[in-house]
């Protein structure tokens, strides 16, 4: 009797050391969830919803991490995942609806503008995943080319290339684009 409790009290332990650690890594990561699921949704809401959904994925599967010091780079992989699965999901459903959401009261310029970063994130939508995601956390998101690397889990030489070959292909597909709008 007293051998099952003291397993019991065993097991308990490790579920409060191993819940310790998940809130301390997620407490260093809870931002950078949010920016990658902002980056491929372009909206607050969903983007809080899909890093709220990643935390809770996280947490279920944190116990199965073998290697804790690369929770960051799973969980943005997690999140980016969950991100681009959602994005589909809405184009779907908005298919599915056929409606057409039109801007109300914009003022010249800023519509200019927000034309402008429609082009930049259709193009970027269009580039292959591995440089979509380089390109966004890198270029958009700001994280220097060993950050990226570390969240990705690549080589910093792997991740300069790609970065280069994403922005090449960007700079191709707004070429059509005034030359003081393409940088």
């Amino acid at each position: 009797m007293h051998e099952r409790a003291d397993r019991l009290a065993a097991l308990v332990s490790v579920d409060q050391d191993l819940e310790r650690e998940f809130e301390a890594r997620l407490a260093e990561s809870s931002t950078l969830a949010f920016r990658v699921a902002f980056s491929v949704l372009r909206h607050r809401e969903d983007a809080e919803e899909v890093a709220q959904e990643a935390f809770a994925k996280a947490y279920r599967s944190f116990h199965q991490l073998r290697d804790r010091e690369r929770f960051r780079a799973w969980l943005v992989r997690m999140t980016w995942r969950m991100a681009l699965d959602r994005r589909r999901a809405d184009r779907r459903r908005v298919a599915r609806e056929d409606r057409v959401d039109t801007p109300t009261s914009i003022d010249a310029h800023s519509m200019e503008a927000q034309e402008r970063a429609g082009h930049l994130w259709h193009a970027i939508d269009r580039l292959s995943e591995k440089l979509r995601v380089v390109i966004v956390l890198a270029g958009i998101r700001e994280h220097d080319v060993k950050e990226v690397a570390a969240l990705l889990e690549l080589p910093e030489g792997t991740v300069k290339s790609r970065l280069f070959e994403a922005r090449r292909q960007l700079k191709d597909a707004l070429a059509w684009m005034a030359p003081d709008q393409v940088r």
